[in-house]
């Protein structure tokens, strides 16, 4: 098991390094300079005007050639030194990022968690019931060919405008100060709830579907039929089914955490709730490259380690995988 993780370990170093370095330099492809609008309302002579622009770029990490500008970032990022905000200087991008995850967390970690556990349960119960693979299957095929946005939309059309049970932007209200009472956390949660249950909804079609493919499958292959024939009670066989068909449902989680995760993007936009998702396009649109980057560099890093923590699991529950390791050592 040693071998086991010495390659996986290796190989999300890897994938690390090329990723914040694509991070790195996609923002310095954008159009425009941050530092010349930063001093687009200055006034001051032109001598001063040189002198600021000079320090402003050596505090952000922008003077030099390209090569010497990726060295520094390497060095300042090892010292856990994300830089500063442009448009909201003297602001540490650290503290922007830290202020802004907390939301991300509280809404991703129950929604795939949940709508995993959920859909997994249903899937399998329509794979071997066809009255729920008629009558609610259906409705989960709506779920998960909806994008996102549009389901987002739908479901503040219904439940914000037309029946007003849960306000439609922010995580909190305007006059509402932050803090540990009953009254701030029933705000917080009727905020809360719309994200969180458009990303549950999609991710329960996804993975619903998933489960009752794989449940068929199952039951119908040779394993169950000699189980059959040597009676077996149909629990038993079910219980195999189930064992068997959610080991492809870890690797798909897996693979799709960085589409969740960019769905959850277009959620917060659409809700106007803080998260990473809001904080890039706001970055984008301002131009601010060490918010960005800084955004881009806190979702890697959640889903290369979401993915290495599946991995792990993904060994004790599937034995096979242990066998083979065990046997390499």
């Amino acid at each position: 098991m040693g071998k086991y993780f010495g390659k996986k370990l290796i190989i999300y170093i890897i994938t690390f390094f090329i990723a914040v370095t694509i991070n790195w330099l996609a923002p310095r492809f954008i159009p425009g300079d941050p530092v010349t609008s930063l001093l687009a309302q200055y006034q001051g002579p032109a001598a001063g005007r040189q002198m600021l622009e000079t320090r402003l770029r050596t505090l952000f990490g922008l003077e030099g050639s390209l090569i010497q500008q990726y060295i520094n970032f390497w060095a300042n990022l090892l010292r856990g030194d994300l830089g500063r905000s442009i448009l909201q200087f003297p602001r540490e991008v650290s503290e922007i990022v830290k202020n802004n995850i907390i939301y991300d967390i509280a809404v991703l970690l129950p929604a795939i968690s949940l709508s995993w556990i959920v859909g997994n349960k249903i899937g399998a119960m329509a794979g071997e019931n066809e009255k729920i693979d008629r009558y609610i299957m259906p409705l989960f095929y709506g779920f998960v060919s909806s994008p996102y946005f549009w389901f987002a939309i739908i479901v503040v059309f219904v439940f914000a405008h037309s029946l007003g049970w849960f306000p439609t932007a922010r995580a909190y209200g305007a006059g509402v100060r932050p803090a540990f009472t009953l009254n701030f956390i029933i705000v917080f949660l009727r905020h809360w709830f719309l994200p969180f249950f458009t990303m549950f909804l999609v991710g329960l079609g996804q993975w619903s579907i998933g489960m009752r493919n794989m449940v068929i499958y199952e039951i119908e292959s040779n394993y169950a039929n000699y189980l059959r024939s040597l009676g077996a009670r149909q629990k038993l066989i079910r219980n195999y089914a189930f064992r068997n068909g959610v080991l492809p449902q870890v690797t798909g989680l897996a693979i799709q955490l960085g589409q969740i995760v960019s769905g959850a993007i277009t959620v917060q936009v659409v809700f106007d709730y803080p998260g990473l998702g809001r904080l890039m396009y706001q970055a984008v649109q301002q131009q601010d490259f060490f918010v960005l980057q800084g955004a881009f560099l806190s979702l890697i890093l959640m889903v290369l380690a979401a993915n290495f923590l599946i991995d792990i699991i993904y060994m004790f529950i599937d034995p096979r995988i242990r066998l083979s390791y065990s046997e390499e050592e």
